[in-house]
Protein backbone atom coordinates (compact mmCIF):
# COMPACT_ATOMS: atom_id res chain seq x y z
CA UNK A 1 0.00 0.00 0.00
CA UNK A 2 1.35 3.57 -1.20
CA UNK A 3 1.68 6.27 0.98
CA UNK A 4 -1.08 8.13 -0.46
CA UNK A 5 -3.55 4.74 0.11
CA UNK A 6 -3.12 4.75 3.93
CA UNK A 7 -3.66 8.42 4.26
CA UNK A 8 -7.02 8.35 2.11
CA UNK A 9 -7.60 5.06 4.57
CA UNK A 10 -6.84 6.72 7.71
CA UNK A 11 -8.61 10.21 6.90
CA UNK A 12 -11.86 7.65 5.82
CA UNK A 13 -11.63 5.78 9.05
CA UNK A 14 -11.23 8.44 10.77
CA UNK A 15 -14.38 10.06 9.14
CA UNK A 16 -16.55 7.19 9.79
CA UNK A 17 -15.29 7.05 13.78
CA UNK A 18 -16.70 11.22 13.82
CA UNK A 19 -19.67 10.41 12.22
CA UNK A 20 -20.38 7.52 14.25
CA UNK A 21 -19.89 9.64 17.31
CA UNK A 22 -22.30 11.98 16.70
CA UNK A 23 -25.16 9.89 15.33
CA UNK A 24 -28.47 10.12 17.29
CA UNK A 25 -29.74 7.26 19.14
CA UNK A 26 -32.22 5.90 17.63
CA UNK A 27 -34.66 6.56 21.33
CA UNK A 28 -33.83 10.33 20.89
CA UNK A 29 -35.54 10.43 16.83
CA UNK A 30 -39.46 10.91 16.91
CA UNK A 31 -41.50 8.07 16.23
CA UNK A 32 -43.69 10.38 13.98
CA UNK A 33 -42.77 13.97 12.30
CA UNK A 34 -45.28 15.89 10.41
CA UNK A 35 -48.44 13.40 11.38
CA UNK A 36 -51.88 14.62 13.51
CA UNK A 37 -53.76 11.52 14.27
CA UNK A 38 -57.59 12.63 15.69
CA UNK A 39 -59.60 9.40 16.84
CA UNK A 40 -62.87 9.91 15.56
CA UNK A 41 -64.19 7.13 17.48
CA UNK A 42 -63.32 5.07 20.28
CA UNK A 43 -65.97 2.80 21.37
CA UNK A 44 -66.81 -0.70 22.97
CA UNK A 45 -67.87 -3.49 20.47
CA UNK A 46 -71.59 -4.93 21.35
CA UNK A 47 -71.54 -8.34 22.96
CA UNK A 48 -67.83 -7.88 23.07
CA UNK A 49 -66.74 -6.29 26.83
CA UNK A 50 -63.10 -6.23 25.82
CA UNK A 51 -62.91 -5.52 22.34
CA UNK A 52 -63.00 -1.82 21.52
CA UNK A 53 -63.65 -0.05 17.67
CA UNK A 54 -61.51 2.70 16.69
CA UNK A 55 -61.53 5.00 13.81
CA UNK A 56 -58.38 7.50 13.41
CA UNK A 57 -58.03 10.30 10.85
CA UNK A 58 -54.34 10.99 10.12
CA UNK A 59 -53.41 13.75 8.18
CA UNK A 60 -49.15 13.87 7.08
CA UNK A 61 -47.71 17.11 6.60
CA UNK A 62 -45.55 17.35 3.57
CA UNK A 63 -42.54 14.65 4.58
CA UNK A 64 -44.29 13.69 6.95
CA UNK A 65 -43.31 10.05 8.53
CA UNK A 66 -44.51 7.24 10.91
CA UNK A 67 -41.28 5.27 11.49
CA UNK A 68 -41.24 1.41 11.99
CA UNK A 69 -43.88 0.08 14.10
CA UNK A 70 -46.32 -2.42 14.34
CA UNK A 71 -50.22 -2.85 15.57
CA UNK A 72 -51.24 -5.46 18.09
CA UNK A 73 -54.70 -5.26 16.06
CA UNK A 74 -54.91 -5.58 12.63
CA UNK A 75 -55.68 -2.44 10.49
CA UNK A 76 -57.16 -1.24 7.79
CA UNK A 77 -56.37 2.17 6.17
CA UNK A 78 -58.46 4.35 3.55
CA UNK A 79 -56.43 6.90 1.68
CA UNK A 80 -58.36 10.40 1.30
CA UNK A 81 -56.32 12.12 -0.39
CA UNK A 82 -52.56 12.68 -1.56
CA UNK A 83 -50.30 10.06 -2.46
CA UNK A 84 -48.50 8.06 0.45
CA UNK A 85 -46.02 5.24 0.56
CA UNK A 86 -46.67 2.44 2.32
CA UNK A 87 -43.75 -0.47 3.18
CA UNK A 88 -43.82 -3.51 5.26
CA UNK A 89 -40.32 -4.79 6.60
CA UNK A 90 -38.71 -6.54 4.06
CA UNK A 91 -40.61 -5.56 1.35
CA UNK A 92 -40.48 -3.09 -1.20
CA UNK A 93 -42.84 0.49 -0.85
CA UNK A 94 -46.55 0.32 -1.86
CA UNK A 95 -47.40 3.83 -3.61
CA UNK A 96 -51.39 4.26 -2.56
CA UNK A 97 -53.51 6.96 -3.97
CA UNK A 98 -56.94 8.31 -2.65
CA UNK A 99 -59.39 5.30 -3.07
CA UNK A 100 -57.05 2.76 -2.47
CA UNK A 101 -57.31 0.22 1.15
CA UNK A 102 -54.83 -2.30 2.53
CA UNK A 103 -54.99 -4.34 5.48
CA UNK A 104 -52.26 -4.54 7.51
CA UNK A 105 -52.43 -7.88 9.55
CA UNK A 106 -51.67 -7.48 12.80
CA UNK A 107 -47.72 -7.69 14.48
CA UNK A 108 -46.82 -6.37 11.05
CA UNK A 109 -43.49 -4.35 11.31
CA UNK A 110 -44.29 -1.26 8.54
CA UNK A 111 -43.45 2.52 7.95
CA UNK A 112 -45.20 4.88 5.71
CA UNK A 113 -44.58 8.67 5.00
CA UNK A 114 -46.37 11.07 2.43
CA UNK A 115 -42.49 11.66 -0.34
CA UNK A 116 -44.48 14.64 -1.65
CA UNK A 117 -43.05 17.93 -0.96
CA UNK A 118 -45.92 20.39 -1.45
CA UNK A 119 -49.45 17.71 -0.58
CA UNK A 120 -50.55 16.86 2.65
CA UNK A 121 -51.80 13.06 2.63
CA UNK A 122 -54.64 12.55 4.76
CA UNK A 123 -56.36 8.78 5.15
CA UNK A 124 -58.42 6.23 7.91
CA UNK A 125 -57.42 4.23 9.97
CA UNK A 126 -59.68 1.62 11.13
CA UNK A 127 -58.93 -1.11 14.20
CA UNK A 128 -60.56 -3.51 16.14
CA UNK A 129 -59.01 -4.22 19.58
CA UNK A 130 -58.82 -5.56 22.32
CA UNK A 131 -59.66 -2.43 24.82
CA UNK A 132 -56.18 -0.26 25.10
CA UNK A 133 -54.36 -2.22 22.47
CA UNK A 134 -55.21 -0.76 19.41
CA UNK A 135 -52.46 1.97 18.91
CA UNK A 136 -48.90 1.60 17.77
CA UNK A 137 -46.14 0.38 19.05
CA UNK A 138 -42.46 1.41 18.13
CA UNK A 139 -39.67 -0.92 16.47
CA UNK A 140 -36.51 0.67 17.16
Amino acid sequence: MNRRTKLLAALSGAALAVSAAYAQDPKDVPQKTGVTPNDLVVRGVDGAENLEFIVIDVKYEPGGINRRHYHPAAVTFYVLSGTPVFQEEGKEPVTLKPGDSLLVPAGTTHSHWNPSRTQGVRWLEFIVAERGKGKSIRKP
